[in-house]
């Protein structure tokens, strides 16, 4: 378990390094680490990555570095979306839903490799639009466990018109309002197919996660942003279709 345990420091690491990416790394360190069945894996990274994220919030939010009206718009429809992601769960595959977090994972490692353009548009985006980016980014949270942080701070940024000190703050409390809602319906589902979370590997992840999380924060001051952010795209990318070719033969025969 020494590796599983080394792993849950690397996502803490990485989410206070980069601010975001670091929970795509909690599924599979779970799985083939650790030994979880996907399902389960998927659910648990969900209480893993809300817990970090929620910790993380609380020194943005005593400084007032959270924006409520996002908040509301963004992370109340994510909410339900995680929500419904986790419900439509139980009809996906679980080699199903791996296969589509090795798709999300080497998007998140597209995302990282292309060039920073965090500049906020001149106009704000309508409150509809700002619904459906959370509806949509929340069911794909629910139905491969991550937080999404990669994909919600560039759509607070670009989308919402928030600075990026503002939107790193106010992505880490919607990852965590986001993951809460996702885990409490795989809750109810997990005893359906015959799971039960492991609460032990649960705190215990959160717990090196929180801690990796403030390392990190302290290397990030000393290291390269863009050399970091293509360091961690590359180890994606190799992840990413390790987890497809584990998967893609399971896939094709059933």
């Amino acid at each position: 378990m020494l590796l599983a345990w080394m792993g849950a420091i690397l996502i803490g690491l990485a989410l206070g390094m980069l601010g975001s990416g670091g929970s795509i790394l909690t599924v599979p360190i779970l799985v083939y680490l650790v030994g979880e069945p996907d399902k389960l894996a998927i659910a648990e990274s969900l209480a893993i990555v809300g817990l970090i994220a929620l910790v993380g919030a609380i020194p943005y939010a005593l400084k007032a570095q959270i924006d409520w009206r996002n908040v509301l718009f963004f992370g109340l429809p994510g909410m339900a979306g995680t929500y419904l992601g986790a419900y439509f769960s139980r009809w996906v595959p679980g080699v199903w839903q791996l296969g589509l977090f090795a798709v999300v994972m080497l998007l998140a490692a597209y995302m990282m490799f292309r060039p920073p353009r965090l500049e906020a548009p001149t106009q704000k985006r309508s409150y509809l639009k700002i619904v459906l980016d959370g509806l949509v980014v929340g069911i794909l949270t629910g139905l491969v466990g991550v937080g999404g942080g990669f994909l919600i701070v560039p759509a607070l940024v670009l989308l919402g018109g928030l600075p990026m000190h503002l939107a790193v703050g106010t992505s880490l409390l919607i990852v965590a309002m986001k993951s809460g809602s996702g885990f409490y319906k795989y809750l109810h589902l997990l005893p359906e197919q015959g799971y039960t979370v492991h609460w032990d590997i649960v705190l215990i992840f959160a717990a090196l996660g929180i801690v990796g999380s403030l390392f990190g924060g302290r290397l990030a001051a000393s290291l390269p942003q863009p050399t970091l952010r293509r360091g961690f795209a590359g180890f994606l990318v190799v992840m990413g279709v390790f987890i497809l070719w584990q998967n893609l033969p399971r896939v094709l025969h059933g």
